[in-house]
């Protein structure tokens, strides 16, 4: 991708000496039969001017709810919420000035061409025709899309449409960028191009919030992540944190040339040391909160039995497993 000067974003303090997302019990409650349907209850959320804050959970979770009212596009039940120092309640007009936001459809006008998408935008939110021109030719070139600017947007790939909608939301140098799935449905290669460009901004100063099905994207763009399942934030943390906190477990994976089931056995056998284990023919997982010393000593118990060690593998705790304990269900794209 064509290297270029950085985008020029709002002047922001540097991350964590100012708030830009502050929530207080914030409640969403949709109606449905006598009680409704709880979609968020009580969430309490701070996120730090300049920071890349990542929110995860299943389908159905509360991530898109919160958003929602994030972006003044929900309207809360109860609880307060505050973005770039607004009540979205009390004035979302002051909060959907300061905010950009990229949702999972792309929204791009078709029948306007990529510069028009751009400048109209700009525009809208009070930029001078030069200006809005100005600063969208600056975004495109940025984005490798320079000669894309004449296009109209059915003709842009998956990666490139991405790309111009990220320009279009910070044409007026949004305080917070809101992210919805911006990889969802674009090539590997876009993929990449994508996590770079994001990357670029949050080292610019931008206050970057991102929900993404994508653990390996959240865990190496995010510095906190907040995870949410049935309406509720279950941790707040980094990657870091999370992996090491949860109750993840390690997975150690032996092959053997034959059964290993008296391995396993051998494995039960170990007093204080809760194990989950499964046996397929010669292989052997054992998934564990306790690892050190263990693949040794199933390689002795292997060999005590006769077997030979065909491979062997320890899979540290991941994002996945993490999420896994904690949720009770696989975080799946």
């Amino acid at each position: 991708m064509k290297t270029a000067p950085a985008i020029p974003q709002r002047p922001v303090t540097p991350a964590g000496t100012a708030t830009a997302i502050r929530t207080e019990g914030l409640r969403k409650v949709y109606p449905r039969g006598r009680d409704g349907l709880v979609a968020l209850e009580s969430l309490d959320l701070t996120v730090g001017q300049g920071e890349f804050f990542g929110l995860l959970g299943p389908n159905g979770a509360g991530k898109s709810t919160t958003i929602g009212m994030l972006t003044t596009l929900v309207t809360p039940t109860g609880g307060s919420a505050w973005v770039a120092g607004h009540e979205v309640g009390a004035d979302p007009v002051g909060v959907k000035s300061r905010i950009g936001v990229v949702s999972q459809a792309n929204t791009l006008d078709r029948a306007l061409t990529v510069l028009d998408n751009l400048t109209f935008r700009g525009r809208y939110f009070g930029m001078s025709a030069p200006a809005a021109r100005r600063r969208a030719l600056e975004l495109l070139d940025q984005f490798a899309l320079a000669d894309k600017a004449g296009a109209k947007t059915h003709q842009l790939s998956g990666g490139q449409a991405r790309r111009v909608m990220i320009g279009r939301a910070l044409m007026h140098l949004p305080e917070v960028l809101f992210l919805d799935e911006p990889t969802a449905g674009v090539d590997p290669q876009a993929r990449e191009d994508l996590w770079r460009i994001i990357g670029s901004l949050h080292e610019g100063g931008q206050t970057v919030v991102l929900t993404t099905h994508h653990l390996d994207e959240a865990e190496a763009l995010c510095r906190r992540l907040a995870v949410i399942d049935h309406g509720r934030l279950l941790v707040c943390d980094t990657p870091e944190a999370i992996k090491a906190t949860s109750g993840a477990r390690t997975v150690i994976t032996v092959r053997f040339d034959a059964d290993a089931g008296p391995v396993a056995d051998a494995v039960r056998r170990i007093p204080g040391r809760p194990h989950d284990i499964d046996v397929d023919g010669p292989s052997l997982r054992v998934r564990t909160t306790r690892p050190d010393g263990l693949l040794g000593h199933l390689l002795r118990e292997g060999g005590a039995a006769g077997l030979t060690v065909r491979d062997a593998a320890t899979t540290p705790p991941s994002l996945q497993t993490a999420f896994l304990t904690l949720t009770g269900r696989d975080y799946q794209p």
